[in-house]
């Protein structure tokens, strides 16, 4: 279990690291501020829960056939897939030489403003179910608390931006808030 799961993590970060930034055409600058954040984040945070699977996460030998991790690792699979296909939908919004904002349809962008951030969130929340960790439950918290409050600001934008904005699609859980 300890293998799969910090597999499963590696490989979010593998997309995340090497993959998607070759994805993204040309964007906004990220604030250098805002980069060393993240970046002290994501290393602190990978130690975490690299040091809480190799050294200390005991999984008895049924753990990958139980219902918690195949449960868990279903979510952090469906939220994996959400968070790539939603990213996808942002990258193409505009036509190549396009400028303006355009609103997000198609995905999970027909429920929520920050699909994305959704697919993320439940990305992390399946991981912890997966591992059944305090460290990788702090991190989806963390996950939800971060990302959730930009997808309130990403929505509050939206809305002020565009008047025909979509009045019943909710900020980050579909057809709850």
């Amino acid at each position: 279990p300890n293998r799969v799961l910090l597999g499963g993590f590696a490989l979010h970060y593998l997309h995340r690291a090497l993959i998607f930034p070759f994805l993204i055409r040309q964007g906004k600058p990220t604030p250098f501020f805002t980069f060393l954040l993240a970046l002290l984040f994501c290393v602190y945070n990978g130690y975490l829960q690299g040091r809480s699977l190799s050294n200390y996460a005991e999984y008895p030998s049924g753990w990958l056939k139980g219902p918690c991790f195949i449960a868990g690792f279903i979510g952090w699979l469906v939220g994996m897939a959400i968070n790539i296909h939603s990213d996808h939908i942002l990258r193409n919004l505009r036509k190549p030489g396009e400028t303006g904002y355009k609103i997000p349809r198609g995905g999970m962008f027909e429920y929520v403003s920050g699909a994305n951030f959704f697919g993320e969130i439940l990305e992390w929340f399946g991981f912890a179910l997966a591992c059944c960790t305090i460290e990788s439950l702090a991190f989806a918290l963390c996950t939800l608390f971060i990302l959730g409050s930009r997808a309130k600001q990403h929505h509050q934008w939206y809305l002020e931006k565009f008047e025909d904005y979509p009045k019943d699609r909710k900020i980050l859980i579909p057809f709850v808030y």
